[in-house]
């Protein structure tokens, strides 16, 4: 369901409240890891920034941090509102990278590995950073789409753009992969520093997470998951 004109929502809502009465019009969930770029109109983000500002400001102040005096402050509230609405959190507001898609004329059918991929985020609980690395294994078939390597990460970048938690992203990864490239079978593995981690709670710097994804030949076939996770190497 399209946004509806601007012309027939009431201009005297915030930005955000007009953006959150679209989404609930159609039915839609609106979590932190959830694109809404749909839902944008020519305009939004830019008002979004000038109102996410206000809000910082005010988080500013109730931490009784002076931003008129110290230097250091004062135009914060504009920077990290930049900073969660152009950057980390481009992904919820931008719509999906455009990826050519090319016929799988030769019939490839073997494993093909991309990786390690750079991946970046922040927790949706603590909004502390995740840095990370992911590989991605594919089995196409005669009727995949092949995609250039540059993509995957392209992909990958827009799903981890958003707040996000590690098990939640790298089935994302997957749904979005699965649906791109349509093969036999995938497989995503992660691993990251979790800095809400590292930072509070029992300040352990040591720790990463590791999961993984495992779809179609994958599943059923041992000997190909175990040729896949010998080839990534993840001590590398």
């Amino acid at each position: 369901m399209p946004p509806p004109p601007a012309d027939t929502e009431d201009a005297t809502q915030p930005v955000s409240a007009r953006i959150r009465s679209r989404i609930r019009r159609a039915r839609r969930r609106f979590h932190a890891n959830d694109s809404i770029s749909d839902f944008l109109l020519p305009g939004d983000l830019e008002a979004l920034l000038d109102e996410v500002t206000g809000k910082m400001q005010g988080v500013l102040e109730s931490l009784v941090i002076d931003t008129e005096s110290d230097h250091n402050t004062q135009d914060t509230a504009r920077r990290v509102a930049k900073m969660y609405l152009n950057e980390v959190f481009h992904g919820r507001y931008t719509a999906a990278p455009p990826v050519t898609e090319f016929p799988n004329a030769e019939g490839l059918n073997e494993l093909m590995i991309v990786g390690p991929i750079t991946v970046r985020s922040a927790c949706s609980h603590h909004f502390c950073p995740i840095m990370g690395r992911l590989w991605i294994g594919l089995v196409p078939n005669e009727h995949s789409n092949l995609i250039g390597l540059s993509k995957y990460a392209r992909l990958a970048d827009w799903v981890m753009s958003r707040p996000q938690i590690q098990e939640e992203a790298i089935t994302q990864i997957a749904d979005l992969l699965m649906a791109k490239v349509t093969p036999d079978g995938l497989a995503v593995v992660m691993e990251a520093d979790h800095f809400c981690l590292h930072w509070r709670g029992v300040k352990d710097s040591q720790t990463k997470m590791i999961n993984s994804v495992m779809r179609g030949s994958f599943l059923r076939d041992a000997a190909l998951r175990r040729e896949f996770l010998s080839l990534i190497n993840l001590k590398a």
